[in-house]
């Protein structure tokens, strides 16, 4: 799937289910993981639960099977892997606490200072 239909679809899910504050960040220089993010808020556990479950099952109905879920009932925080897009769906405050439309925005291409960004991100995670 294109990646701008791929996009449409999850953002259009998102939407569908009144998700807030929602971002995409360029990540395909800083990363061969995936190329782009999605980064929306919920207004409740149950809710970035749903709106999460919602990414999946449209994704499964155009025909993809998402790489990965992590997260789940009762979470902060559930990413939904489609691949070439990786959705977090956050509480407001997990969002607020790991900021990674900064955390991305602020990584440099150079390859060893990525890695000691992501050091500096892990160390600021395992602290809360």
């Amino acid at each position: 799937m294109h990646i701008d239909t791929l996009k449409s679809l999850a953002v259009d899910a998102l939407e569908e289910l009144k998700a807030r504050d929602i971002t995409h960040l360029d990540v395909s220089k800083l990363t061969e993981v995936t190329d782009l993010m999605l980064i929306a808020s919920g207004t409740s556990t149950r809710h970035v639960a749903a709106i999460a479950q919602n990414v999946v099952e449209k994704a499964k109905a155009a025909g993809l099977r998402p790489l990965g879920v992590e997260g789940g009932d009762n979470a902060d925080w559930v990413l939904v892997d489609l691949g070439d897009i990786v959705v977090h769906v956050m509480m407001p405050e997990a969002r607020l606490l790991y900021d990674l439309e900064r955390l991305w925005a602020d990584l440099p291409s150079d390859s060893n200072a990525i890695d000691e960004s992501l050091e500096r991100f892990r160390e600021r995670a395992s602290m809360s």
